[in-house]
C-alpha cells in the first residue's frame, strides 16, 4: 500500500450552499440571515439550510423554525428550490473543471480532485484560482472551503478544519487548510472525534467502551484493533487513511431507490400521506427503470407523533408501475388497519429494495406472469419516453397533483445529486 510523500488530494466544500445560492440569485437576501425551509406558509417544520449570517446567531441546519426564530427574530425564511441548486451545482462544476479536473462529486456541495504537479507545488495558488474563477463567473456570494492532504479522507478533514478556523476568526467561508505529510499527525489531533469521517454516534459509543475519546487515541490504536471495534475491514481502512496511506474508495453497489418527504400540514392525514407517497413511488420507479434495475421489495416508513411505523412487502422481480403500485396499496392497507384513523403523519419514506440488474432478472417460477409484466413494461417504457421527450409529466397513471412546495422526488439532498428528470 502506497504512502504519499506529498499532498495529492483536494477536497472542496461549498459554504452554506443552498442559502448562498439563494443569496447569489436574489439581491434582497444578501447580507441578511436566511433559512431555507421545505415549503412556505408554516412555522411547523425545520430550517434545512442557513446562511452564514444566520449561523452567526446560532442557527443551525435541521433546526425547528420556532427555535431558529428565537435565536434570530429577523431570520428570512425561503422555500427550497431544489432544481435551482442542481443547476448551480452543475454550473460550479463546469467552472472548477476549467481549473482542475474533478475526480468525484461526493454530494451536491462537496467534491474531490487529484492534484497535478502544479497543484502539489502551489496549493495556495490553486485554491485562489478556483475561488476567483467561481467569483468572476458565477458570483461572489457562493464561497467554498478547501482542504489539501495526502489522501481524500485527510483532505476532507483538513477542509472542515479550514472552515472551522475561518469561523473562529470571524470570517466564515473561504476556509483553507493544507496538511503536508511532514506536518502530520499534529493537525489531526486537533480534530474532534465526531469530525472524523466514519465515526458516527454509534461508533463513538463503541470507541468509548474501548477508552477512545479523542482523535489522538484513535490514531494510536493498531489496525487490527480498529477492525475489531468496527467489526469490519472499514476500521482497518480508516487506520491506514488516518496514517496517510493512499486509500481508494470501495466501489459502491446500488442498494435501493427511494424518496422521503416532510409533509405539508394539510397532507398529514393517512389519506394525504398516501397520495404523496404514491407520487414519490412513481418517481422512484422512474429512476429504477432509467438505471435498468428491478426490485423485489417495497418499504414504507412513516414518522408519527413520538413514534414511527415501518413495513416491508415482497414483490416478484418487477419494475413496472402497475406491480409496484399494487404492493404500495397493500402497505397502506396495513397502515389503515394498524394506525388510528386520526393519526398525524409528519414524514413519509418509500423505498424500492432487493435490487437486481435488468440483465440478471430471475423470474418467479411460482408466479408465471411474465406476459403481463412485459405488457406493463412496454406501456411504462412508452410513458417514460414521452415524459422525457417533453421534460414534463404529461402521461401518468392516476392523478398527478404534487403537494405544496412541489419537488416530489427532487427535494433538497445532501447525499444524492438530483438529475433533471427528478423535477418533472
Amino acid at each position: 500500500m502506497r504512502k504519499p510523500e506529498t499532498i495529492e488530494r483536494l477536497y472542496l466544500d461549498f459554504d452554506g450552499f443552498f442559502a448562498s445560492v439563494e443569496q447569489q440569485c436574489d439581491k434582497r437576501l444578501r447580507g441578511r440571515p436566511v433559512g431555507v425551509v421545505p415549503f412556505e406558509g408554516t412555522d411547523r417544520t425545520a430550517v434545512i439550510a442557513c446562511s452564514k449570517e444566520a449561523k452567526a446567531y446560532g442557527v443551525k441546519n435541521v433546526m425547528k423554525i420556532k427555535d431558529a426564530k428565537a435565536l434570530c427574530p429577523d431570520l428570512i425564511l425561503v422555500p427550497q428550490k431544489p432544481d435551482l441548486y442542481r443547476r448551480a451545482h452543475n454550473a460550479l462544476l463546469c467552472e472548477i473543471e476549467s481549473v482542475i479536473a474533478i475526480d468525484t462529486a461526493k454530494s451536491i456541495d462537496e467534491l474531490t480532485c487529484i492534484l497535478d504537479e502544479r497543484g502539489r507545488r502551489d496549493p495556495e495558488g490553486l485554491a485562489h484560482k478556483i475561488k476567483e474563477t467561481i467569483k468572476l463567473n458565477v458570483g461572489e456570494f457562493i464561497t467554498s472551503s478547501i482542504g489539501f492532504a495526502a489522501n481524500r479522507q485527510l483532505a476532507k478533514m483538513a477542509c472542515k478544519a479550514g472552515k472551522d478556523a475561518s469561523k473562529r476568526a470571524g470570517q466564515y467561508g473561504n476556509g483553507l487548510a493544507i496538511w503536508h505529510p511532514n506536518m502530520m499527525p499534529n493537525p489531526l489531533f486537533e480534530v474532534k472525534l465526531a469530525d472524523v469521517p466514519g465515526v458516527g454516534d454509534n461508533m463513538r459509543m463503541r470507541l468509548a467502551h474501548s477508552q477512545v475519546i479523542t482523535t489522538e487515541q484513535l490514531y494510536n490504536l493498531q489496525p487490527k484493533h480498529m477492525r475489531k471495534i468496527w467489526r469490519s475491514v472499514n476500521g482497518e481502512r480508516l487506520w491506514y487513511a488516518l496514517h496517510g496511506y493512499d486509500i481508494q474508495a470501495i466501489p459502491q453497489k446500488r442498494g435501493m431507490f427511494g424518496h422521503g418527504r416532510v409533509l405539508p400540514p394539510e397532507s398529514r392525514s393517512i389519506n394525504g400521506a398516501y397520495e404523496i407517497a404514491r407520487l414519490l413511488l412513481v418517481k422512484a420507479g422512474r429512476r429504477l427503470r432509467r438505471e435498468e434495475y428491478y426490485a423485489e421489495a417495497l418499504w414504507l416508513w412513516l414518522s408519527v407523533r413520538d413514534d414511527s411505523w415501518f413495513r416491508i412487502v415482497k414483490m416478484p422481480t418487477v419494475n413496472d408501475e402497475q406491480a409496484i403500485m399494487t404492493a404500495h396499496r397493500m402497505l397502506w392497507d396495513y397502515v389503515r388497519r394498524e394506525l388510528p384513523r386520526n393519526t398525524t403523519i409528519f414524514r413519509v419514506g418509500i423505498t424500492l429494495a432487493d435490487l437486481s440488474q435488468a440483465n440478471a432478472r430471475q423470474l418467479d417460477i411460482f408466479n408465471n406472469d411474465d406476459v403481463i409484466r412485459q405488457k406493463w413494461e412496454r406501456a411504462n417504457g412508452a410513458m417514460d419516453a414521452l415524459n422525457a421527450k417533453y421534460s414534463s409529466t404529461i402521461v401518468h397513471m392516476g392523478e398527478w397533483k404534487p403537494p405544496a412546495g412541489g419537488h416530489v422526488g427532487g427535494k433538497i439532498s445532501y447525499v444524492r445529486i438530483p438529475s433533471a428528470e427528478d423535477f418533472y
